[in-house]
């Protein structure tokens, strides 16, 4: 028996691993795929009903992070319950009372589980396609577990509607299965930046368990077998499982390739591979020590290599510990607890399913749209079908192109070509519009941050940023303004096709882009 058996008996491990196998079955012969139809990816990034057992469809339709065509109508929040940890990671400097930082492990305020259910309420009252409630620290959710199942407890019982989700680094998992599914948490995330545990004793510095604190390849090789023994537990139980990994250049860039094939081997239903954020005023190891993050060549890259291995979620944005509203954006300053007590809490659960609807057939008419664009395109004797080009898109949500430039403070990233509008990425920038004013010093940050990209959808843009735009090769990009971003995006590449093949433009190869990180939420960082 294997060290990882030996924490639970033989017999319900076998049981586990059969139950895997026949999940794993059931999705290759007909549930999620990177092959559906028109339009369709992957489950993380435009998966719809026909690419998956009705069951699953019912746990993704409306969960934007584990449906890329989904995060962009439906909503999200993180209550900040579990301030514990029980293990360092060399990317992670947790912070409380801190508002001015966008990423994981921040929070403005801590919360006990009846001020988090408050919360809930609150939101879910004014925000009616809030659809997914998450705990994601800032410590470990299962670090916390009484903190952590009290607030789940009460959100199962006063919004039966609500999805409930849970993050982990996996070390206490297998101890907690039950109770998560219990109180119906049939989404959860681990972060496994390993199978290795060379490679881990590189990320981790130590680990607390069973009353003990293990320290280098011992206490890389024990979170290991911990994390693949609960992903495979939860797979047994129905549980969808989402594999965040930080991509950290020199360290495990190339061994994400095998975390992949592993985690899906154990039935993961999606894997998210992320950037380091390693600025040094954020205080992390890696930080402090000069480790730097990968460039946006450098995680596409990874990221396509793991193709065909467990389906890949390119839309995360890295959350804080108290996030609210759309991924991309950030209400949680519009209810803080001070603010709730002026709220009239009231949970209306026929109005919001009235809301959804509304939101539904807005989704429906964007697949439509995307689906008719693509048969047009087919059809068109101009496109090129070797060429894939990465546009840069200004939406505020509803899946169009529907922000003015001065106004994004992240640009969302779509590989086109004659077959596909793909969400491959997002990136963050400085906000060029300030006080009604543009911030010309903030332009050649924005340039860094899609370089890569041929062209930028903006519903409106000025004088100067269209020139600096031009100038650097980038189109700038009007004329779609208000359609859906994909729709918008296969006409712009239908259009670039017919340029060239008329000889108005010659194309040309872009360079890499700069991957901002830890962009901060309130007033746009001034260019070095």
């Amino acid at each position: 028996m294997s060290q990882a058996a030996a924490y639970v008996d033989a017999s319900n491990l076998s049981k586990s691993r059969q139950a895997v196998s026949q999940i794993l079955e059931t999705v290759a012969s007909g549930g999620c795929s990177t092959t559906g139809g028109a339009g369709k990816s992957s489950c993380g990034s435009s998966g719809g009903p026909d690419d998956m057992p009705a069951e699953i469809w019912e746990k993704v339709k409306n969960h934007p992070c584990y449906s890329e065509e989904a995060h962009h109508h439906y909503a999200r929040m993180h209550v900040a319950v579990a301030p514990a940890c029980n293990i360092q990671c060399n990317y992670c400097n947790r912070k409380y009372d801190c508002s001015n930082e966008s990423r994981p492990g921040v929070v403005s305020q801590k919360l006990t589980p009846d001020q988090a259910v408050k919360k809930v309420l609150a939101v879910a009252s004014e925000i009616p396609q809030m659809t997914v409630l998450g705990i994601a620290g800032p410590g470990d959710s299962l670090a916390n577990p009484k903190k952590t199942f009290d607030t789940m407890r009460m959100l199962h019982e006063q919004a039966p509607d609500i999805k409930l989700c849970l993050s982990t680094n996996g070390l206490a998992l297998p101890d907690q299965v039950d109770e998560i599914v219990k109180y119906n948490i049939d989404h959860v995330t681990i972060t496994i930046n390993m199978v290795d545990p060379a490679v881990g004793e590189k990320i981790y510095p130590w680990i607390f368990y069973d009353h003990k604190r293990y320290t280098g390849y011992e206490a890389a090789k024990i979170l290991h077998e911990r994390q693949m023994l609960g992903l495979e537990m939860l797979t047994a139980r129905g549980v969808l499982t989402k594999i965040n990994s930080v991509l950290i250049p020199g360290i495990n860039d190339e061994h994400l390739i095998e975390v992949n094939r592993e985690v899906k081997k154990r039935g993961a239903f999606l894997h998210n591979i992320m950037p380091l954020i390693s600025e040094p005023e954020h205080g992390t190891v890696f930080g402090l020590t000069g480790q730097r993050g990968p460039t946006a060549q450098e995680l596409k890259a990874v990221q396509d290599a793991c193709a065909g291995g467990a389906n890949l979620m390119r839309h995360c944005r890295q959350c804080r510990a108290d996030a609210v509203g759309l991924l991309g954006e950030d209400r949680s300053e519009e209810f803080t607890l001070d603010k709730i007590d002026d709220i009239e809490v009231v949970y209306d659960l026929d109005r919001r399913r009235a809301y959804q609807e509304q939101v539904e057939n807005e989704r429906q008419a964007q697949v439509a749209a995307k689906t008719e664009a693509l048969a047009a395109q087919a059809a068109h004797d101009g496109v090129d079908p070797g060429m894939k080009l990465l546009v840069a898109v200004a939406t505020e949500g509803h899946g169009k192109v529907n922000q003015h430039f001065g106004h994004a403070t992240e640009f969302q990233i779509f590989e086109v070509s004659r077959d596909e509008a793909l969400f491959v990425g997002h990136r963050r920038v400085d906000l060029y519009c300030q006080g009604g004013y543009g911030e010309d010093e903030q332009l050649p940050s924005i340039v860094r941050a899609i370089n890569d990209c041929h062209a930028v959808l903006v519903s409106k843009i000025g004088a100067c940023p269209r020139d600096e735009l031009t100038a650097a090769g980038i189109e700038p990009v009007d004329a779609y303004a208000h359609d859906f971003i994909e729709k918008a995006a296969l006409s712009w590449f239908a259009d670039y096709c017919e340029r060239i093949a008329r000889g108005d433009i010659v194309h040309r190869a872009r360079g890499d882009a700069h991957i901002r990180q830890g962009a901060f939420s309130g007033a746009a960082e001034k260019v070095a």
